[in-house]
């Protein structure tokens, strides 16, 4: 009897969580159909369906956005890292990106593109070895190979020489960093997220959650931002992918207390611990008069602030739209605003990785193809290895280079950072370069009823997952 009680218990609180979780579902899906979704699974499997609505059906984090507002009212009223600029001077309007970032439009910049692993970790680790004060450091994936043993090197001569460092990468895009790894550089003094008491997923259940930034701050000026993390494939040593191409940037001017500012933000949410008033919020002195708007977005924005800002950089074109990312998995107000720029008669053309990394999101992304091609949208597979980088360039106007993909994990899952560049040398530099990635690149033209049986038949099954790829 008394086994039959507690079963009986056991069901009813059950079913009783999957009626709340339905309800909370169809209060806060993002769509109809994801609404629509989540209640039949969870009245349907509750058993199956509770679990992954703790981990997947969740799309903010309470509390970072009240956060972020607090740290910015502090900062802000003390620099002047957002400066005044005259909106007639700019073929694009920053209007729609100031607003999903939060910050203005800063002129006074001095921006390089590194092209490439051998060029971007040559110029961290010199920023590194130069580094007097402090230095912000954070990467979505940092290993114990060859690479990530020479930048532990460096972070700890750092360390030794006195300057203060503050370490974060990601737990799951990190998962196979070794303990002693990080005991190394926290004997050295080096600043880093206890997991044990950090705000991180492993209490939360959100491990669907991603902290996707790949941030490098030295002394408040010089920063670093881009598609590459610390390992070795991405200087193409990996045989698997062969070849790495990647893009990266390198910051001088205000754009870099934006830039920290995002870091910072970061750093309190996960330890409660604030740095700001430890950070240096005066721009260094300008090299150059670039304009440029920093757009970290995440799941603790109170709208799809990553979707928003391809949607933007795709409605502001007027000639041009090329995208690259190594990853194709959009929302549907994405997908409307691509075709539609393609019947206004822009260039839009996608450029995507022909390796896999990843074969559900590799796989779901032919779904979209045909559709898009009907309205003239251009698809690349770059084959010349393994192309990571995420970048977009809007008419010869706006460049911009950062860590988000054009996927919904990217959009909606994942802290992200893009440096937005609305500068017309810029915006002819990564016109350059794409213009090599394209001539390296096949054009896809199949129809999905012309390629090969496991695509046919497995692409709109991995569509299915779009929402969380």
């Amino acid at each position: 009897m008394f086994w039959v009680v507690i079963s009986s218990i056991a069901v009813v609180s059950m079913w009783t969580a999957a009626a709340v979780s339905a309800l909370n579902a169809a209060r806060t899906a993002r769509t109809p159909q994801g609404a629509i979704g989540w209640v039949v699974f969870l009245l349907s499997v509750p058993l199956i369906a509770l679990p992954a609505y703790l981990i997947f059906g969740q799309f903010r984090f309470k509390g970072y956005h009240r956060a972020r507002v607090d740290l910015f009212s502090l900062i802000g009223a003390q620099t002047d890292m957002q400066e005044s600029r005259d909106r007639a001077q700019q073929r694009i309007n920053p209007a729609p990106f100031e607003a999903i970032s939060g910050l203005s439009l800063c002129r006074g910049n001095h921006c390089t593109l590194l092209i490439d692993g051998p060029d971007t970790f040559d110029a961290v680790l010199e920023a590194i070895d130069n580094a007097s004060e402090y230095i912000l450091f954070q990467f979505y994936i940092v290993r114990s190979d060859h690479l990530g043993t020479r930048l532990q090197e460096h972070l700890i001569q750092a360390a030794r020489r006195g300057v203060t460092i503050w370490f974060m990468n990601d737990a799951i895009g990190s998962h196979g960093l070794p303990k002693t790894y990080l005991a190394a550089l926290e004997a050295a003094g080096i600043n880093l997220v206890d997991p044990k008491t950090s705000r991180g997923p492993k209490y939360r259940f959100h491990i669907n959650f991603r902290n996707h930034r790949k941030t490098l701050v030295v002394d408040g000026h010089v920063g670093f931002t881009g598609g590459l993390n610390i390992g070795d494939e991405y200087l193409g040593l990996d045989p698997k992918f062969g070849p790495w191409r990647d893009t990266h940037l390198r910051l001088q001017g205000p754009s870099v207390q934006q830039l920290q500012l995002s870091f910072a933000e970061d750093w309190q949410w996960q330890t409660e611990e604030p740095i700001w008033e430890l950070l240096n919020w005066t721009p260094s002195p300008a090299v150059a008069n670039q304009s440029v708007l920093i757009a970290a977005t995440g799941p603790g924005d109170q709208t799809a602030n990553g979707s928003m800002l391809y949607f933007s950089a795709i409605t502001a074109s007027k000639e041009r739209l090329w995208v690259a990312s190594p990853y194709f998995v959009p929302d549907l107000d994405v997908v409307a605003a691509l075709k539609h720029a393609a019947l206004r008669g822009v260039d839009v053309r996608i450029l995507l990785s022909n390796s896999i990394d990843h074969y559900l999101p590799w796989l779901a992304a032919f779904s979209y193809f045909d559709d898009l091609r009907k309205a003239g949208v251009r698809i690349y597979r770059y084959s010349e290895g393994f192309m990571h980088q995420k970048v977009f360039l809007i008419d010869d106007a706006v460049a911009g280079v950062g860590t988000t993909n054009l996927d919904n994990r990217s959009f909606r899952l994942n802290f992200e950072t893009m440096a937005v560049m609305f500068d017309p040398v810029m915006a002819q530099q990564l016109k350059s370069v794409l213009e090599q990635d394209f001539a390296n690149s096949v054009e896809e033209t199949k129809l999905l009823d012309a390629q090969n049986w496991k695509i046919r038949l497995l692409s709109p099954i991995a569509r299915l997952f779009a929402p969380i790829l």
